[in-house]
Parts: structure tokens; sequence; C-alpha cells
């Protein structure tokens, strides 16, 4: 029989959730909904939740802010009335190593230390936890961007790894917990008629899109540093990426599915070595969306015009595989656009040669896989209700599970049951900057042309959708 303080993984479970940065919005609009649902599954007994930061709340405050967020999730049970009967709050100055210490000293181990900072806060708090003594199997779990750059992320990975060992760090992608990424696995790995045709002999291309109607929602003061390219390319659709062609693991464990990610990402560059002709970046202008009227981003509070940050961010990368060798990926995410993708398209080549006599051929044979809804769609050509020898396109749809956990859910519990599965690690981490540096420097060199688009339309003209 499991120890009610070890996980499955064998690892001990979470004792305490100390969240830094607690007063913030992710804080508010992620994680705290994102614990309610776990905790509405009966995971998480005897966690406590201690929020902290710089802001002079008492306990009443934050605890106030506990129930609200968990009542934005609609979830209730003993365990959440629990959770917020306990909860606490202490302000400190998480880049001060006394504060730390005392915070430290408070919380009942094994303790998960979320840092829901900026990156720039992140490094400095871990700066000041060198010099703090941490309770056994301290968990560090920390948002994306992680670091600004390749070489930032390697000092910040050499950093965190003189804290923890490597498999207690984790690095959040919530894009890895929805339910439809995870659903890939099944798909790819579980139905013979499907793997052994994704590669290049059968495939043509591969997007991976994620294009949504929301603007900035408030968010420059990060968003603005950072643009589509970094928001949302470097990190998620990468992760995401990986997923979609990496080998089959032996097992769904850390360790397998990890090392499976990891070679897809290092045989991962931009389409021949080309990052102007493989990019291009864009910026919404004013205009109307949903019943909403957008101001052009360069207008939005707090925006600096002259960063020139994009709000479309296009790149067309090779995995440069046995497998995959010569399909080109395109990978394309957007703010406030008209048509909203949220999908994985797996377009396959022609038929090499259709019998005389049948005609209508024209849509090629896709795979799409949607990250919301939950859908898998595949495209074919059939014969024709009248006339048979003339085909039609038809498209054969799936509802896929939509899970028990949201995705912040699911990257707590694997916190909590210190399992890092679906966190990042620290070298893929680097490889995904290591992949997209070369089109950031053409961008500030301005070699490649930043357009602009009206907000809620489909895009610059010219543009593949």
């Amino acid at each position: 029989m499991t120890s009610p303080n070890v996980g499955d993984s064998g690892h001990a479970r979470t004792r305490t959730l100390l969240i830094l940065g607690a007063t913030g919005d992710l804080t508010h609009r992620l994680l705290l909904p994102g614990l309610a649902h776990l905790l509405a599954t009966g995971e998480g007994q005897g966690l406590l939740l201690v929020g902290s930061s710089v802001e002079d709340w008492d306990d009443d405050r934050w605890r106030d802010r506990v129930r609200e967020a968990f009542a934005s999730a609609g979830r209730k049970g003993e365990l959440l009335d629990g959770v917020l009967a306990d909860t606490r709050y202490q302000k400190a100055d998480v880049t001060d190593v006394e504060d730390l210490r005392g915070l430290l000293a408070s919380c009942e181990p094994p303790v998960a230390v979320f840092f829901a900072l900026p990156p720039s806060v992140t490094a400095r708090a871990c700066e000041a936890l060198t010099h703090v003594e941490l309770p056994a199997a301290t968990r560090l779990v920390m948002e994306k961007p992680f670091g600004t750059d390749r070489a930032g992320a390697r000092i910040l990975n050499r950093l965190v790894t003189r804290l923890v060992p490597e498999d207690h760090v984790h690095r959040v992608d919530h894009f890895l917990g929805k339910s439809t990424v995870l659903n890939l696995l099944g798909v790819r790995f579980a139905n013979r008629v499907l793997e052994p045709v994704l590669t290049a002999e059968h495939v043509e291309s591969v997007d991976v899109v994620f294009d949504e109607s929301l603007g900035l929602e408030g968010r420059a003061g990060y968003y603005d540093g950072a643009g589509a390219l970094v928001d949302m390319i470097q990190s998620h659709l990468l992760q995401m990426l990986s997923l979609l062609v990496m080998d089959a693991p032996p097992t769904l464990s850390a360790l397998d599915v990890r090392d499976r990610k990891a070679q897809v990402l290092r045989a991962t560059r931009i389409w021949d070595d080309d990052p102007v002709g493989s990019s291009r970046r864009a910026r919404y202008t004013a205009g109307q969306l949903d019943g909403r009227t957008f101001p052009s981003y360069v207008d939005e509070p707090g925006v600096d015009p002259s960063r020139n940050t994009e709000t479309l961010a296009e790149v067309v990368l090779t995995v440069d595989t046995w497998r995959w060798a010569g399909v080109p990926f395109r990978l394309r995410s957007g703010k406030a656009l008209g048509s909203p993708r949220k999908e994985a398209v797996i377009r396959f080549r022609p038929a090499p040669k259709i019998p005389v006599g049948l005609s209508g051929c024209e849509r090629p044979d896709r795979l799409r896989i949607s990250f919301g809804p939950d859908r898998m769609s595949l495209d074919l050509n059939v014969n024709g209700p009248d006339d048979p020898f003339v085909l039609e396109p038809v498209t054969l749809t799936a509802d896929l599970g939509p899970g028990e956990l949201s995705a912040y859910g699911e990257v707590l519990s694997g916190v909590l049951n210190g399992d890092p599965t679906l966190s990042v690690r620290g070298d893929t981490a680097e490889e995904c900057w290591r992949i997209v540096e070369p089109v950031l420097e053409a961008w500030r060199k301005d070699e490649v042309p930043l357009e602009d688009y009206p907000a809620g339309s489909h895009g610059p003209k010219g543009w593949p959708s």
C-alpha cells in the first residue's frame, strides 16, 4: 500500500504549496482555479496553501481571494473547504534571503514553491534561495518563459539545479496539461491505421496553429516585451510539435516521454536555415471583433511602439530526422483574429495515381486535431451519392475526452505527486530558445517586415490562413 505522503511515482507528496506572487493575476485567474479542480477530485489530502507577496495583505484578505477563485472554478467539497480554512498569507520580499528563510521555515515539508512571478524576478529569487537551506524534497515550479534567451535559460538551469535535482524542477507549460494535447498520445500510439502513415513518405506538410480572438487584455507589462513568437511559439507550440511527431516512447514515464521530446527538438531548426524567408510577423491595427472595438496595438495602455512587438508570428521549421526529413512544419499564433483556429493539421500527399474515370479528388486528405473544442477530424474523398465516379469530400469527426482536470489542475497534480512528465526539462527549454533565436535576430535587424492587419480580420493579405 502506498503511504499517504508518497505519490504514485514513489516521490514524497507535496505537503505545502507556497505561491510566490500570490496577489497577482496569474494566481487568481489560473493557478487557484486549477487547484480547485484538483481538490474536487480528491487529490491534495492534507495540503497547506500559503500565499506570499510584497503586498501588505492579511490572512482574511488572502482567504477572500482564494474563496473567490475557487468559486470561479465552480467546484465545491470538503477538501476545498479544508484548504480554504487553513490557508494563510505571509508578506515577504522574494529577493530577500532572510524573508525567504523565514517563509520556508514556516512551511510544512515537503514544499512546492510556485514562482507566479515575472522571469527576471524568478531568477533573482532563485539566486537568493542559494543562501537558504531548503526543506527536504522541495520542488520548484516556474512559469514560462524560462529565461529570456538561450544563454539566460542555460544560466537559470545551472542555478535551479544547484538548489534541487532536475526532476524536482517543474517548468510549467500548461498547454501540456490540455486534454487534447494529452489525447495526441492515444491517437498516435494506439491506432495502427494512423501511426505508420505519419512519415515524410505520406505527409506533405504539418500546421500547428493557435490563433485567438483575444487582444492584449491588459497584459502589456509582459506581452510587449515578449510578442507572439516568444509567448506562444517558443514555448507552447514547440512543445505541442514535439508530442505530435516524436517516436513512440516505451512507457509514459517522465523519463521516456521527455527523452522522446528532446530528440525531436534537437533535430528541429528553421526551414532551409533561412530565418528571413521562413518567418513572418505582423501587428493588429484598430478593428471590430465580436461586437468589441479594438484599438491599434500600439495604442493599447502600456505598449511601447518602438519595440515593434508582433501580435502574429509564423515560422516554418524542419524536423531533420529519418521519419520527418523534408516535411515543412508551419507554426503560427496570433491575437485579435476574426477566424480563431486552435488545431494541428496533418496534410497528406496526393494519391500517387487516380484511376482514369474518377474525378473530383480536389481536396487533400487531412488529419485535424482541434485544441478547443477537443475534436479529431479526418478529411477524405469518397464516391458521391449521385454519380459514383465523381468523388466528394467528407469529414469523419470524433469528439475527444475533455478530461477531468483543467490544464492547470493537471500541472498541479504532477507537482503535488512528484511527477514531472508534463513539465519541461531543462535541456529542452534551452533547445526551444535555440530554435527561434535566428528568427529573433533577423527581426531585431528588421530583415523581416512587420506587416499589419485589422483586428477582426484573418490576418495580413497574402498570408495563408
